[in-house]
């Protein structure tokens, strides 16, 4: 996948690949449903991001009652490095037979936009299972920052281009995503700092070598809590109501913006429309149970679900609206 027009146009089309196709062949049909019965037989690893991160915190929510209820053990490995690609080069050249998974966000699929020779292609190489939870980010800058809402942060910027940075856990990130899109509606220079994860980053501002980070919801709710960082807004359209105190970034000085980090599991290429059915109605039976809801409720963390289709479909607007951010602002891996 390129970043220029005609092959957006193209990815538009190819993103019906990311569907698991259903074999006619009566053959295939039996031998599908015959594999899809007996899986899963043996423990299922799900491939994600660092320890700590959104990434993870999804797959170990829902890890241990997918085991449960599919009576294998699910295990979260993680694969922090190089944006996702060590995850996501893993989890295309494993078997497509269901026992390899990845659980990711949006650097799955727009690293093509940030630098050539991905050596992964998620329309060619992933099949679509769940759209698991979507969820904002919240804008914070460390204490010693002399601002205490979004049009000060702005006028701080404006008045200063340049001096202020801002971390991300990767290269095309949420976190990263999210504070292009402000750099991009508030006319402001803040310089990006990536860092290989969100802890690292989140511990940089929380020390003042950072003054800015959009993280995710999970990853810094208790840090605001507990003072270390001022949360000045969230990225979401509505207030949430596990951070009632927070206004959004669009009511207090940048009207219409809105940015919310979405994860969902992909598996192999090619691995049978039965397997992908199976992992998709039970993890959507998952994210139905109480406790599972309360626990991404917790975090700040809406539950999502849904057919395979309309999780391709979802990433498929995603692609779109980042993707034209991303080019336009010229952002590149150097």
């Amino acid at each position: 996948m390129q970043t220029n027009a005609d092959d957006l146009r193209a990815w538009r089309r190819s993103v019906v690949a990311l569907l698991p196709l259903t074999l006619t062949l009566p053959g295939c049909v039996s031998s599908g449903l015959a594999q899809a019965q007996d899986y899963p037989l043996r423990t299922v690893r799900i491939v994600t991001a660092e320890a700590g991160g959104s990434n993870d915190i999804a797959s170990r929510i829902i890890a241990q009652p997918l085991g449960v209820a599919l009576g294998q053990q699910f295990i979260v490995e993680n694969m922090g490095a190089a944006s996702g690609v060590i995850a996501a080069q893993t989890v295309a050249k494993a078997a497509p037979d269901g026992y390899t998974l990845i659980l990711y966000g949006a650097s799955l699929w727009l690293l093509p936009f940030f630098r050539d020779n991905v050596p992964f292609d998620l329309a060619r190489d992933f099949a679509a299972v769940s759209w698991t939870n979507r969820g904002p980010n919240l804008l914070v800058v460390h204490p010693s920052v002399p601002v205490k809402t979004v049009h000060e942060l702005i006028v701080l910027a404006r008045a200063r281009p340049g001096a202020l940075n801002y971390g991300s856990s990767s290269l095309g990130a949420a976190n990263h995503l999210a504070a292009e899109l402000f750099k991009s509606m508030a006319r402001v220079d803040i310089t990006h700092i990536p860092y290989k994860g969100t802890a690292p980053a989140l511990n940089d501002v929380i020390g003042g070598q950072l003054q800015v980070m959009f993280p995710n919801a999970p990853s810094a709710g208790p840090h605001v809590r507990s003072g270390k960082l001022r949360g000045l807004a969230i990225t979401s359209a509505q207030r949430s109501p596990l951070y009632p105190e927070l206004p959004t970034v669009a009511a207090t000085g940048l009207p219409g913006f809105e940015a919310v980090s979405i994860y969902g599991v992909f598996a192999p290429a090619k691995t049978p429309a039965a397997i992908i059915n199976k992992l998709n109605l039970e993890i959507g039976r998952v994210l139905l149970r109480s406790e599972v809801r309360e626990r991404f409720a917790g975090i700040g963390v809406e539950t999502v679900g849904g057919t395979p289709a309309e999780f391709a479909a979802e990433v498929q607007r995603e692609t779109l609206k980042w993707g034209k951010l991303i080019r336009d602002a010229g952002i590149r891996a150097e």
